[in-house]
């Protein structure tokens, strides 16, 4: 069926107005005006370079009111997409208090300095997600989706609680400033389970293989929960890491093995991927991966390439699931449809690709100056590099433009988006009261950055489509949880 003689068979949106609740308008107009109000601090911010704190209990720094602008954007964004979305659902109200809800914690989560508010308020932040996956009380599978993620959350709530015990034990204070200041005295088995355990509970959090079933059980929760979910709440690893740094900074071992497990998924998530046909299953993958280069570059000491990483990501990913609905029509194949995937790239865009990856390194290390020195920056610019090069030749092969144009335009395009990347780069990196702190190069990192580019040619040129043991165990390793998926239509009842 290509679809082309259908006709709409959706009625236009009923007028409900004299009905609607006022919740949900109230609150769009309210986290609006949060966001609004996180851009004057924000400027505030940069013109005073001060920060203001309730000792002992809250920080505001840097990276707190640069993720209040973050998080109440994208907030505004899927509060002002849902009230359309979730008309007439029976949920609209509890959906739009989890919601509000979820910003409120989140904002507060990265102001927390005392260990226990920043404990209690990760608890909520997860307990709120779980909620908005399993919104829909009379659908089965959203019930068990909700209840995968919750062990989930709860576990990394656990692991989060042991490592914030293990460092008030350690250092005597029970903020996440003072710890952050006394982390020159941390060391052995202490420091060594505190950091373990912080590590873990990002990773969970962040969907990080081998811990991404939640996300992709997560696929019950409404379209706009899904952006949410994976513009900002996986984000939660990164942020932990940031905020701790100077615990994980400690051992060069330690951010070796983050390094190791960043790119792990970073590749995971690509294969997971390809044996994914739904649009919202691949869009998980894909999340899967972006955290696994998230994390990496925490791993590598540059917390403000992670922090960057995960704002630009959250806007791409926001936009790729808000408009999740247009690719399944976008992607319908009929009689002319041009099959462009699996293309062989041609000579001419091979060296394009190349040329725009390298210049796009050169661009970023000029401007960064990161790669200069012999240490982990020029891991940094290696994987810009890589990603530049797969971005360019992903446009040199499906686009549809005129071979001449199509060469000539993507380095036109894609040198000043590097040009751009680097600039938010440092003035995330200005802004955050964390330095960079790059690590010496071991023939590890080697190993891991020469193992990340064979496994990723291996994909690209398909050759692990040859094994049948192995893309079988990525339709295992990729596919939901059995209680979540809906097998027959019937089991939906939203009411």
């Amino acid at each position: 069926m290509s679809g082309h003689n259908s006709k709409p068979t959706v009625g236009a949106l009923p007028d409900t107005a004299a009905e609607s609740p006022v919740a949900p308008a109230v609150l769009t107009l309210l986290v609006w005006s949060l966001f609004v109000a996180s851009i004057a601090v924000l400027l505030a911010r940069i013109r005073s370079g001060a920060a203001w704190d309730v000792p002992g209990l809250v920080a505001v720094d840097g990276l707190t009111v640069l993720l209040w602008v973050v998080v109440t954007f994208f907030s505004g964004i899927v509060h002002s997409y849902s009230r359309r979305y979730m008309a007439g659902s029976t949920h609209k109200t509890r959906f739009f208090l989890a919601v509000f809800g979820f910003t409120a914690v989140v904002m507060a989560l990265v102001a927390a300095d005392h260990v226990v508010l920043f404990g209690v308020l990760w608890v909520a932040m997860g307990l709120l997600m779980a909620e908005l996956i399993g919104i829909s009380e009379g659908w089965t599978q959203a019930q068990a989706a909700a209840a995968v993620a919750r062990r989930y959350f709860m576990t990394s709530s656990a692991l989060l609680g042991l490592a914030l015990t293990a460092l008030w034990w350690a250092t005597g204070t029970a903020t996440v400033s003072g710890i952050g200041a006394a982390a020159d005295t941390l060391g052995g088995p202490v420091w060594l389970l505190a950091a373990g355990a912080l590590v873990l509970a990002g990773m969970i959090q962040s969907a990080l293989v081998p811990f991404h079933g939640w996300l992709l059980s997560s696929m019950t929760a409404p379209t706009p929960a899904s952006a949410l979910m994976h513009a900002g709440f996986v984000n939660a690893g990164g942020v932990l890491l940031a905020r701790f740094a100077p615990v994980i900074t400690a051992d060069s071992t330690l951010m070796l093995v983050i390094v190791a497990v960043g790119a792990a998924s970073a590749v995971g998530g690509k294969l997971l991927k390809s044996v994914r046909t739904d649009i919202k299953g691949k869009l998980g993958c894909s999340t899967v991966g972006q955290m696994g280069f998230m994390i990496m570059q925490a791993g590598l000491g540059f917390f403000g390439a992670a922090i960057t990483h995960l704002i630009l990501h959250g806007f791409y990913k926001a936009y790729q699931f808000l408009s999740s609905g247009e690719q399944v029509e976008h992607t319908t194949p009929s009689e002319t449809t041009t099959h462009t995937i699996g293309r062989a790239t041609s000579a001419v865009g091979f060296v394009v690709a190349v040329s725009t990856g390298l210049g796009g390194g050169v661009v970023f290390a000029v401007l960064t100056g990161k790669g200069a020195n012999v240490d982990s920056g020029l891991l940094l610019v290696f994987f810009v590099v890589f990603t530049t090069l797969h971005a360019a030749r992903s446009a040199v092969r499906h686009t549809s433009l005129p071979a001449l144009a199509r060469h000539g335009a993507v380095p036109l395009v894609f040198f000043p988006a590097i040009v751009v990347y680097a600039l938010v780069y440092d003035g995330v990196s200005n802004l955050l009261a964390v330095s960079a702190a790059p690590t010496e190069l071991t023939l590890l990192h080697g190993v891991v950055a020469v193992g990340f580019a064979g496994i990723y040619v291996a994909i690209e040129t398909g050759v692990h489509e040859h094994s049948q043991r192995l893309y079988v165990a990525l339709l295992n390793a990729a596919r939901p949880s059995p209680n979540t998926l809906l097998t027959s239509t019937e089991e939906y009842n939203e009411y």
